[in-house]
C-alpha cells in the first residue's frame, strides 16, 4: 500500500490558493503516491479538475471521500 495524499477545497473566505499545483501533484504520483484532489479545490487557481486528473491525481466527490485513508493532508 502507498503513501496518500490528500487536498481538500480552501474553505477560508477569500483564499484563492490550493495547496498543490498539477505540476506537484505530477511529481507526487512519479514518487509513487497517490492523490486525491477535492473537486473544484483548484477552480480559485486557475486549476481544473482536468489538469489535476491529467497530473494523475483521483478527483473526489467531497470532503469525507477526500481525506479517508489519508497520510498526509495538504491545506
Amino acid at each position: 500500500m502507498g503513501f496518500t495524499i490528500a487536498i481538500p477545497k480552501e474553505t477560508a473566505a477569500f483564499e484563492k490558493r490550493v495547496a498543490a499545483s498539477a505540476e506537484t501533484v505530477k511529481k507526487y504520483v512519479a514518487m509513487g503516491c497517490t492523490v486525491r484532489v477535492e473537486s473544484g479545490a483548484g477552480l480559485a487557481s486557475s486549476i481544473s479538475d482536468a489538469q489535476f486528473t491529467d497530473a494523475g491525481a483521483i478527483i473526489t466527490k467531497n470532503i469525507a471521500e477526500t481525506l479517508q485513508d489519508a497520510d498526509l493532508i495538504l491545506k
